[in-house]
């Protein structure tokens, strides 16, 4: 069998009753990459193959290290070595100081100790957009996002996630981490100058807390997700204005907060 693009083919033995069959079938590819900002090593990502200048974009972008492409000298990216050489405008800044560092917050009003990073203190943000969808709506974006994953269907190994508007998905990534895919999704729209809050986006995996305030970070104010959110995500979810609906799959889907986005119900 030839091997997928961003896979390679392993040897399996696949036991179906009392079926032994040795064969072989492809596994996703998994690289580590090195950020070396202002000659600094900033953090080790492990990540798909591909769109590398994508992940590396929305990643400082999320993080609040760059404001925009512009904050961006020179980047280049070495796969074969795994390292990513990025030298930003202005040089360090304080976000890029306080990168990893915790902070110690009630959640929401509600009393709920959480850490949070700093950086999403700094760039976390409240969505306000008119942006209304109906259910049928967010069942098709679900199943076009099934259908664009030959790779999962391959393999079984990656997230998938995908802006989507007027019927159609705009752009879409993946990758074995769930924040990488929406930083390459980021990167990418920072890049070719997509707009984020006339989409919504659709995702394959879990909506834990770190990817509600990647989704309020990218203006989105509406993430449809074929699997569960988290209850820390739903907290932060009504106060950030975004609109989760998860278990999206088939014929169904639950609407967790700001349904007076979901038209019909």
């Amino acid at each position: 069998m030839d091997a997928l693009k961003g896979t390679s083919n392993y040897p399996v033995i696949k036991i179906r009753g009392q079926e032994i069959v040795k064969t072989e079938e492809p596994v996703v590819e998994e690289i580590p990459l090195t950020i070396y900002l202002n000659d600094k090593e900033l953090v080790t990502m492990l990540a798909a193959t591909g769109e590398e200048n994508y992940l590396v974009i929305g990643f400082l972008a999320t993080e609040g290290i760059i404001q925009s492409v512009d904050d961006i000298k020179t980047l280049a990216v070495d796969t074969g070595k795994g390292v990513i050489h990025v030298t930003t405008t202005s040089g360090q800044i304080a976000a890029e100081k306080m990168f990893l560092k915790r902070y110690l917050t009630a959640c929401c009003g509600k009393g709920r100790s959480a850490f949070y990073f700093v950086n999403d203190i700094l760039t976390a943000k409240t969505v306000a957009t008119d942006l209304t969808i109906t259910p049928d709506e967010a069942m098709h974006y679900s199943k076009l996002l099934e259908a664009a994953s030959e790779t999962f269907r391959l393999t079984g190994g990656v997230h998938g996630g995908a802006l989507a508007a007027a019927g159609e998905l705009i752009c879409w990534s993946q990758d074995i981490g769930r924040h990488n895919v929406f930083d390459k999704l980021y990167g990418r729209c920072l890049l070719e100058g997509i707009s984020t809050n006339d989409k919504v986006l659709v995702f394959s995996g879990r909506v834990s807390s770190e990817i509600l305030l990647k989704v309020s970070k990218m203006n989105i104010s509406v993430i449809i997700a074929r699997s569960a959110p988290t209850t820390l995500a739903l907290d932060m979810a009504e106060e950030l204005g975004v609109t989760v609906i998860g278990f999206a799959r088939g014929e169904r889907l639950n609407v967790y907060s700001h349904p007076e986005r979901v038209r019909g119900i």
